[in-house]
């Protein structure tokens, strides 16, 4: 099947998976003054015209810089579970049913909130959500590639010393740099551990990149992964292992990994029978929920109901639930696209 265009019309959203999204990047510019206001923050933008101009971005670093100084107004338990919350809210109103959630816990406690303070109160969000929101949920903790090994071991160490309710680990923040080699002890640790193990490749660093958090970290699933497309082989390899791809169509035009989502390389990754799924990233940054991601890949590419069940049944098995719940979701879709006629 080619998967660059569709004749079928532009359906609903299906119910997914959303496999590679920061919740820190889910703060949106009314929740951080508004969190500035009850912490007593003073923000360096006027109103929220300023700050939402700031967002145009020429790469990952000038998004990073952003990124983190936004992250100031996290103070408090409730704090992050507001922004949790406002999350699954959208959330579910995408389509979103499961979610597994990277936070960057070394950026809190860099900044003086402790360690306890940002788990848990992500995690009391995440522990109402289904019930809440019909999402069930999974939270990653997402190590920062341009610190040390040193740090992130650390960090670990006392995640796993309080029991924190993660079901994995990641990397994330600046790629280029910043190779898979060198976080090896910390992957084995966390393999030791019994956690789940993802890692960002391939956006901004090089094709060799993803095969070298293949094949040194033993990743389970791999967070971009676009420029595998420059590597023959390693697309050979990554379509006979399936090995997962979270895909984040409108993050990469703003960060300026593809000029357009015209140039995007996801339909040529389907067609090479890659396991792809679309994700959001950094909403708040870069344009958009998951379904505004499908919006912009439909209107561009004409994609249809059969390419909409593919890539949302790649995100439900490529996830990390119970068989039980991946059942479930299956079934679910199975229904809308009975429902879509």
């Amino acid at each position: 099947m080619t998967f660059s265009a569709s004749a079928a019309p532009a359906p609903a959203m299906p119910p997914l998976a959303e496999l590679h999204l920061h919740i820190e990047g889910t703060l949106e510019p009314e929740l951080i003054f508004a969190l500035a206001e009850r912490n007593g923050i003073e923000l360096p933008y006027a109103d929220l015209d300023e700050l939402r101009a700031r967002y145009e971005f020429s790469d990952l670093q000038s998004f990073l810089d952003l990124y983190y100084a936004n992250m100031s107004v996290l103070q408090t338990e409730a704090d992050f579970a507001d922004m949790t919350r406002a999350y699954l809210r959208r959330a579910a109103a995408a389509g979103v049913r499961h979610a597994e959630i990277m936070m960057d816990p070394q950026a809190h406690v860099d900044r003086g909130v402790p360690l306890a303070t940002a788990v848990n109160g992500v995690a009391s969000a995440l522990a109402a959500s289904e019930a809440e929101f019909g999402i069930s949920t999974g939270l990653i903790a997402a190590f920062l590639r341009d610190l040390s090994e040193e740090s992130a071991l650390i960090v670990l160490e006392e995640l796993l010393a309080m029991d924190a309710p993660i079901i994995g680990i990641g990397l994330d923040s600046a790629e280029v740099g910043n190779p898979p080699s060198k976080f090896i002890r910390l992957y084995d640790r966390a393999r030791e551990a019994g956690l789940r193990l993802i890692a960002h490749a391939g956006e901004e660093g090089p094709a060799s990149y993803v095969t070298d958090a293949l094949d040194l970290l033993k990743v389970e699933r791999i967070d971009h992964g676009i420029r595998c497309m420059e590597d023959t082989a390693l697309v050979a390899r990554l379509a006979e292992e399936q090995v997962p791809l979270t895909v984040c169509p409108l993050s990469n035009v703003r960060l300026g990994a593809v000029d357009t989502l015209a140039d995007h390389p996801l339909p040529a990754m389907l067609d090479a029978g890659l396991n792809v799924c679309v994700n959001s990233d950094d909403p708040a940054y870069f344009g958009g929920h998951v379904d505004d991601n499908f919006a912009g890949l439909k209107a561009v590419f004409g994609f249809g109901t059969d390419v909409l069940e593919t890539l949302a049944g790649n995100s439900i098995r490529s996830s990390f639930i119970t068989a039980e719940r991946r059942d479930v979701l299956l079934a679910e879709l199975d229904a809308w696209v009975r429902a879509q006629g």
